[in-house]
């Protein structure tokens, strides 16, 4: 690598500069930002609700609700053309997506077709006329019969178009509620997911969100008695709704409403003065005020009914015509209710209800201690590793901690910048990046000390030094950054925010590994001019390492293999503790209000709700708790009546720190999208060592990535530990890792062989593994130093995670060795290749794994 111009160094030095700038507010408190000078950013490191609280839900436009809506509106259509032109019918009806009608006369039939002929217009989608499509097909025959089919099409239309419209008024909603930054944004057709950061009550925000807030002022039908109109066909214009008492009463009203929310300008809670009851006053614009006095007038002494979301909540008795706009409305409610009503009102109705199919609430006290415990965790972490590179590197290793210090300050100056949020696996992915930038610097380093050692000048040195290690650590972090970039599209929740923050670690760590060290080890070099290495290196007690790996292979290699047969059987025998993320259900963490948790006396508590399966564990102090309520018959609906059931029972005597619900549908999509992006991943990093290495080594990493992954999975079995979403973060890290270390290993193994390519296999592997020992052990050592520190400090939200990095970890250290190697001398690795450098070595191609450098 040439040497660093002056221009070049100033940039280096100007991204440094500006990564410090961007990533600076988060350094300060939030009061004393605005007195920062106007050039420095204000923006902060936006938290995942994971670690600030809030709130995140998933809503679901039902295609049954659609359906439904969609067919009432065609049939409405059909009755009002076919009316128009003079056509009588009768047997107007239909179900699902299919309606018929019989003409009375069937000499009508064409003229029939020409009036309904503009409701099988197609309808265009984003306004782009290739993209249309037709939501409705009429077919008649000549007896006077008639069907309508409402197409598949048409209706994943109306379900996006149902998305779009809703999320405006979710916006409207959450804005009146007071919720600051709240984010909507759509997911695939039919999910919309909002997030709330802060402290708000989950129920009544699934409330607010949910409910299609459709309020109508009807009429009632006393041409017949309600329960005629059941037994035989309602009036055309008339339809039964019936109220939320138990038992429902019927009412047989208009279809036509006399006010609707498009005719309310504003609604406000309050108590009547009279009755002390909770009100909601509304106010009508001009039309709606014109008509609510005509209908008034025309029916003084009888009853209006007062519909809400298809259900009547209030008749209230007519007494004279209401001519001012305004209407008080009175229902069954309390105080709380009357003002979310308001709120629905003012903010305008969905276009559907929404259904809640995931909720994930976390309490902001909750969510400050995570960010303590992490921070103080990731503060010894970081006190070890400097500590370790000092002790084994003196000036380098200070040079190499201080590029993994700016390393994790660009990190946070990119997610201040873009605004994206930092979440618990998050910091798991910048785990992952300060062990690969140590293992950048460490390689870096040892082929230095490699090119002294062979006789070159210290800047000679340098300059081979980081050229030769520039493919090895390309190599493994392409790998990794491989399967960040497809588990950032694919992923979902935390196992995207681990892609995040481990695609932009890869970035900047290539950076600071390739340039901001060697721009400070050429100021070294331009000032000092030493013609030696720096006093406190020590990692040459690695340098006579000839350990015959190889000639274990076999006992080694067959235990290993029959580790990974045990942790299959066992995971077919025992299966794994799927959590809620793949097997749906609910987990509640509660902290005792006063005293510690009584685990028996909520066990036989909830028991007597009916809930189904409940596990009830303790959570870190004796005032914690976790609740687990298994996954119920019933869908989505089911999950969350579960948490309002428990919330009531506990709600007096423990803070809900915690909720997370899955329903079914979420799930199973979770499940498959995990499953796609695993595989997705690990498929596209393996395609990438085909290309760039022999296919031997393709297979190598297969076998040694399946190694570990196998283990970790037996790891879960063996210790029931939950299996989630961050589990998944979690094994998709370590295998990351593996490949890592599994790369560098093959690196100079394929390096050693054009230089010795009559060496035996077997010492050949020996030799390149003992060549990267120093290296092998300084970055694992480094790397689980940091995990320890999250297993012991991190808090409960964190320990269980790092734990299972720590050991796969591990174990990816022991495949790199034991399991990629082996595995080149069982599919014979052909060696001996072009342009091998036999004749330099004396013709003879051996060399002692002894001392090999």
């Amino acid at each position: 690598m040439p040497y660093f111009s002056r221009w070049k160094t100033i940039i280096v030095w100007l991204v440094v500069l500006l990564s410090i700038v961007a990533a600076l507010p988060n350094a300060v408190a939030d009061a004393t930002l605005e007195e920062l000078p106007g050039w420095v950013p204000k923006k902060q490191l936006m938290l995942g609700l994971d670690l600030q609280g809030g709130s995140q839900i998933t809503l679901k436009v039902e295609r049954e609700d659609v359906v439904k809506t969609r067919l009432k509106a065609v049939i409405d259509a059909i009755g009002v053309r076919l009316r128009s032109a003079g056509i009588a019918y009768s047997g107007l009806s239909g179900t699902g997506q299919d309606l018929q009608l019989r003409l009375r006369n069937p000499a009508q039939l064409e003229a029939a077709r020409t009036a309904l002929n503009a409701l099988m217009d197609p309808v265009r989608i984003g306004g782009v006329a290739k993209d249309a499509v037709s939501e409705v097909a009429i077919d008649g025959s000549p007896d006077g019969s008639m069907s309508a089919i409402i197409s598949d099409e048409g209706i994943d239309h109306r379900i996006s178009a149902t998305a779009d419209a809703a999320i405006a008024v979710l916006h409207r909603r959450l804005a009146d509620l007071g919720a600051q930054q709240p984010k909507i944004h759509r997911q695939g057709a039919d999910r919309i997911i909002v997030q709330i950061p802060g402290r708000y009550d989950p129920e009544q925000v699934k409330y607010i969100l949910s409910q299609a807030g459709s309020l109508s002022f009807r009429s009632i039908d006393m041409s017949m008695a309600v329960q005629d109109a059941v037994n035989g066909q309602p009036p055309f214009n008339s339809e039964i709704l019936y109220s939320a008492d138990d038992p429902p009463i019927g009412y047989l009203v208009r279809k036509q409403p006399i006010i609707a929310n498009q005719d309310i300008v504003d609604a406000k809670s309050a108590i009547n003065a009279q009755s002390g009851n909770p009100v909601v006053n509304l106010r009508l614009g001009p039309d709606g005020a014109a008509r609510l006095a005509k209908a008034t007038a025309d029916t003084a002494g009888t009853t209006l009914a007062v519909v809400l979301d298809g259900a009547v909540i209030a008749t209230p008795l007519v007494r004279k015509a209401i001519t001012d706009g305004t209407v008080q409305l009175s229902a069954e409610m309390s105080p709380e209710g009357a003002d979310d009503l308001a709120l629905l009102l003012r903010a305008g109705a969905l276009p559907s209800p929404l259904t809640v199919v995931e909720e994930r609430s976390i309490g902001a006290g909750r969510g400050a201690e995570s960010i303590h415990s992490i921070l103080a965790a990731g503060a010894i972490g970081a006190v070890l590793v400097i500590l370790f590179m000092l002790g084994f590197y003196g000036f380098f290793g200070a040079v190499a901690s201080l590029a993994v210090a700016f390393n994790v300050v660009m990190i946070v100056a990119v997610l201040s910048a873009t605004g994206l949020a930092l979440t618990l696996p998050g910091i798991a992915g910048i785990v992952l990046t300060i062990g690969m930038a140590v293992d950048s610097n460490v390689l870096i380093y040892e082929r230095i000390r490699e090119e002294v050692r062979h006789g070159k000048t210290l800047r000679e040195a340098l300059d081979f030094g980081f050229s030769r290690a520039f493919a090895a650590i390309v190599d493994a972090n392409i790998t990794t950054l491989i399967a960040a970039i497809i588990l950032l599209f694919l992923g979902a929740g935390p196992v995207r925010g681990f892609a995040v923050t481990l695609a932009i670690g890869i970035v900047t760590t290539l950076f600071t590994a390739f340039t901001l060290t060697r721009v400070i080890l050429d100021v070294w070099l331009h000032r000092r001019q030493p013609t030696q290495l720096p006093d406190g290196i020590r990692t040459g007690v690695f340098d006579g390492a000839a350990f015959r790996f190889m000639a274990i292979r076999n006992y080694v290699f067959s235990l290993t293999a029959l580790l990974s047969v045990i942790s299959m059987l066992l995971f077919g025998a025992m299966g794994i503790n799927l959590g809620i993320d793949f097997a749906g259900g609910s987990v509640i963490e509660l902290k005792a209000r006063a005293g510690n948790a009584d685990i028996e006396d909520i066990h036989a508590r909830l028991d007597e709700l009916n809930l189904g399966e409940i596990t009830v564990k303790p959570f870190g102090s004796p005032q914690d708790v976790v609740v687990r309520v298994h996954s119920r018959e019933g869908g989505e609906n089911a999950e969350q009546t579960s948490v309002i059931l428990v919330r009531g029972e506990l709600e007096d005597a423990y803070e809900f720190r915690r909720v997370e619900v899955v329903g079914p549908s979420v799930s199973g999509d979770l499940t498959k999208a995990a499953t796609i992006g695993v595989l997705a991943s690990l498929l596209a990093v393996l395609l990438y060592i085909w290309v760039r290495f022999e296919w031997q080594f393709a297979a190598g990493a297969i076998v040694a990535t399946l190694h570990d992954v196998l283990l970790t999975i037996g790891l879960f079995v063996v210790t029931g530990m939950e299996f989630n979403l961050t589990s998944i973060a979690a094994l998709l890290t370590i295998v990351g890792y593996s490949l890592n270390d599994t790369v560098v290993v093959y690196d100079r193994v394929r390096e050693n062989l054009k230089r010795y390519p009559r060496m035996p296999l077997p010492l050949l592997i020996d030799t390149s593994i003992n060549q990267t020992l120093s290296r092998t052990v300084l970055t694992g050592a480094t790397t689980m130093l940091a995990l320890a520190a999250l297993s012991i400090f991190g808090g409960e939200a964190i320990q269980p995670f790092a734990f299972v990095m720590l050991f796969g970890v591990a174990i990816g250290t022991f495949s790199s060795i034991y399991v990629a190697g082996p595995v080149l001398i069982l599919f014979r690795l052909r060696h001996g290749a072009p342009g091998g450098d036999a004749e330099k070595t004396g013709g003879t191609g051996m060399h002692p794994a002894k001392g090999a450098q």
